[in-house]
């Protein structure tokens, strides 16, 4: 059974008198330990892809299921419930509380699901050593380099053990050196088992994944594996 799979899923916003169609019979299968990369133009429809893989947004018509389930029918609370506890979110912005510790931003999704005291500083105290922050658990962000607090982002999308990590442009705001950086940590995850998205523009950033999805107008125009030979021109093999 596929982790995602979306059936013909349509997107229709209405702009006055005007429909348009973000999203147009768009239907393609992801498996659990799956790195997938979605590349494509400004305006291809790749953001709003990703809104629906994240249950942040539902489809006009069409079909998506997550592990199995019909999400495309859910109520906000349960796609709210899916969400925090089985999907973990790497944004361009980071998007971090900037008055308080590393640790409390990691420490949040355990504290909104109701997970027990002894049990939140247990798994936010792993979720940050594996991201190779041990030592800053105790900083805030602006304490943090930016490549720091793209790796606390990265430690609070980990924390709940989610079913699939989404990330959004996550080397947008950094550095190269720093941006390779982060992208060899999302392959060290996805080597100990992840299952990872990654939508960018960058060529370079997508060989990290296996498997590249090309949006351009509201459809998918190209699946395909990334090889191999790819990988070392690009220096992505890690």
């Amino acid at each position: 059974m596929p982790l995602i799979e979306t059936r013909n899923i349509w997107k229709t916003y209405e702009m006055g008198t005007i429909q348009v169609n973000a999203l147009q019979g768009v239907s393609i299968s992801i498996d659990k330990g799956d790195y997938i990369a979605i590349m494509g133009p400004s305006g291809s429809g790749k953001s709003t892809l990703m809104n629906l893989i994240g249950c942040l947004d539902t489809p006009s018509k069409g079909e998506y299921y997550f592990c199995g389930n019909l999400v495309s029918k859910m109520e906000e609370d349960e796609l709210a419930q899916i969400r925090n506890k089985e999907i973990g979110f790497v944004f361009q912005t980071f998007n971090l509380m900037p008055r308080s510790t590393a640790f409390h931003n990691v420490e949040l999704p355990l504290i909104y699901n109701g997970t027990p005291k002894e049990i939140r500083k247990e798994k936010t105290a792993k979720a940050l050593t594996s991201v190779d922050l041990a030592d800053r658990m105790t900083h805030r962000p602006n304490e943090l380099s930016g490549g720091q607090r793209q790796r606390v982002a990265i430690a609070r999308a980990l924390v709940n053990e989610p079913a699939l990590i989404l990330a959004d442009e996550p080397t947008g705001n950094l550095d190269t050196k720093t941006g390779l950086e982060i992208m060899q940590l999302f392959s060290r995850l996805h080597r100990e088992g992840n299952t990872i998205i990654i939508v960018t523009h960058e060529r370079d950033v997508a060989t990290y994944a296996d498997r590249i999805l090309f949006i351009r107008d509201g459809q998918i125009e190209s699946d395909e594996l990334v090889s191999i030979e790819e990988k070392k021109s690009n220096g992505t093999m890690v």
